[in-house]
């Protein structure tokens, strides 16, 4: 039985730019099959729309929390429609 996809956009508060979190969450991402994309926001958050399992996408956000120069001090998830045909994880600039 195939595992339910889910997609959500998530926004990080803390330190969260320049500390590589971009890099972190498009390699965790990708190495754990999620499709989706991430970016910086002007306010200093990042935002990221993430596509895969509920356990997939709990281990990417899991990966983020536990970085080593990433400090999120909080962070905002809803859940959203999931966007078909979806290939790979990027970096959105």
């Amino acid at each position: 039985m195939e595992e339910k996809q889910l997609r959500r956009r998530y926004r990080f508060y803390g330190r969260v730019q320049g500390v590589g979190f971009r890099y972190v969450t498009q390699m965790a991402a990708s190495g754990a099959g999620a499709t989706g994309w991430v970016r910086n926001e002007y306010d200093g958050s990042v935002t990221m729309e993430i596509q895969g399992t509920e356990a997939v996408i709990d281990r990417v956000v899991q990966t983020l929390e536990n970085a080593r120069y990433i400090r999120i001090y909080g962070k905002e998830c809803q859940a959203i429609a999931l966007v078909p045909n979806e290939r790979g994880f990027r970096v959105r600039y």
